[in-house]
């Protein structure tokens, strides 16, 4: 049955919210309408004070676009699920070589921000946290392994997983977050991911430095194990 996907909060870091700098700004003006409506020192007329500042600041300075590239580059980096699976493609591309360099990370990206359109759009996909958790087992056996797929069947692999992990970036978009600045975020987080990956790959050259890797994608996939029973 198709719903939408209801991400686990606690692996799933929630970005957005507005800065400090800019709820500081909020308390030094919100005095002037608790002096003439006292009422507003009252817990909630105070929240709505510092929120209508806070919103106004945001939409004033641009700063929204800042905070939301910030929450969409940090996505990424806050969900051990993406960022183990993201790293993995990174290493199994370099392990691999020739066109699967470029290949497979330009595939899982792209095909990410598909998936993040339909999460922010509402589009239902099944099974997307399970999808995700098995995104990480997978690609890690397939470093262990060194698995040397023909380079668009790797490609359609990773693309898979990549609609899930894109969904689950954009029906997390924060509400007052701008979506194309929060996009370029976590693109970008998920290539530097990949380059992590690919680098770490490169750098270990020779037959030890591969098992080394390979012993990696074995950390991965046991990893990925212990966020599915958890």
């Amino acid at each position: 049955m198709l719903s939408h996907s209801k991400t686990d909060p606690d692996r799933h870091a929630r970005g957005g919210g507005h800065p400090r700098h800019l709820e500081r700004l909020a308390r030094r003006v919100a005095w002037v309408p608790a002096v003439v409506y006292p009422g507003l020192r009252s817990g909630a007329g105070m929240t709505l004070v510092f929120g209508a500042a806070s919103d106004a600041a945001l939409a004033h300075t641009g700063l929204e676009h800042v905070a939301s590239f910030a929450a969409g580059f940090a996505h990424p980096w806050t969900g051990p699920d993406h960022l183990l699976a993201m790293v993995a493609v990174g290493l199994w591309a370099g392990l691999v070589g020739g066109r699967a360099l470029w290949v497979w990370p330009l595939a899982f990206v792209g095909v990410m921000v598909l998936g993040g359109v339909g999460g922010i759009v509402g589009v239902a996909l099944p099974m997307v946290e399970p999808g995700i958790l098995a995104s990480v087992i997978v690609l890690g056996l397939m470093v262990l392994a060194a698995a040397r797929l023909p380079v668009w069947f790797g490609a359609a692999l990773v693309a898979l997983f990549a609609v899930l992990h894109g969904h689950a970036h954009g029906a997390e978009l924060p509400a007052e977050a701008a979506a194309a600045s929060y996009f370029v975020g976590f693109v970008l987080a998920t290539a530097a991911l990949h380059a992590i990956g690919l680098g770490a790959a490169f750098l270990a050259a020779g037959e030890r430095g591969k098992l080394i890797v390979r012993g990696s994608g074995a950390l991965v996939a046991a990893a990925g194990v212990a966020l599915a029973l958890t």
